[in-house]
């Protein structure tokens, strides 16, 4: 399965970097995907993830690259979903930024859970939501440097498409996918930490320690 998913990612990565929209603009939409696969492979061997954790952010990775290629505001199918239910602007950004939430949210449970940083489901579900809010506003931040630098970063980078509310909005998908990530996939992630060759206590079975 591992073959499979690095064969796809580099098929996707080599797709995306021939004639793309922008060379610019590639680099800057790809860069979370790069700069993750270099993360995830220094750190496979002492901090090996889940198939689920792996699988969302392979996902992810190829939502980036075709943003990438295209331009978020210039993605062929959401330009014909647009064009079919008479949008005002090509969505595909916002495809995007909720998986800048929902991905995110399981990668930052799984972390936080497995290195026992917080006790109890209630307070690991929040400060997941919070570590998630912290990563879209950052990136927005980015964003706004990158319209600063470059005139044309503001359409191709930013896929804003004349929307006052981008910044806000995007922030807002990041938040809702976040949210759905912990309601649909907490149990599928709980039960693979539960499989893993070192398996620790299941999410919801977490007590806080006894104080003696």
């Amino acid at each position: 399965m591992a073959k499979f998913w690095l064969a796809l990612f580099f098929s996707v990565l080599i797709w995306s970097v021939v004639n793309p929209k922008d060379y610019l603009t590639w680099l800057l939409e790809a860069a979370p995907a790069l700069i993750g696969f270099v993360v995830l492979a220094a750190t496979r061997k002492r901090f090996e993830l889940t198939r689920l954790t792996y699988g969302l952010i392979l996902i992810h990775s190829i939502i980036l690259m075709i943003g990438a290629h295209y331009t978020y505001a210039e993605e062929p199918l959401f330009n014909w979903i647009k064009e079919v239910f008479d949008l005002e602007r090509n969505n595909y950004d916002k495809l995007g930024h909720i998986a800048q939430g929902f991905v995110p949210a399981i990668i930052t449970k799984e972390v936080l859970f497995r290195k026992k940083i917080v006790n109890g489901s209630s307070w690991l579900n929040f400060l997941v939501i919070c570590v998630c809010l912290a990563i879209s506003a950052v990136y927005e931040l980015i964003e706004w440097c990158a319209a600063l630098l470059s005139e044309q970063a503001t359409e191709a980078f930013l896929g804003i498409q004349g929307y006052v509310w981008d910044t806000q909005s995007d922030m807002a998908y990041a938040l809702l996918g976040a949210i759905v990530a912990l309601l649909t996939l907490s149990r599928e992630l709980d039960k693979q930490i539960g499989g893993l060759k070192t398996p620790v206590t299941a999410i919801n079975k977490l007590s806080v320690p006894e104080v003696k």
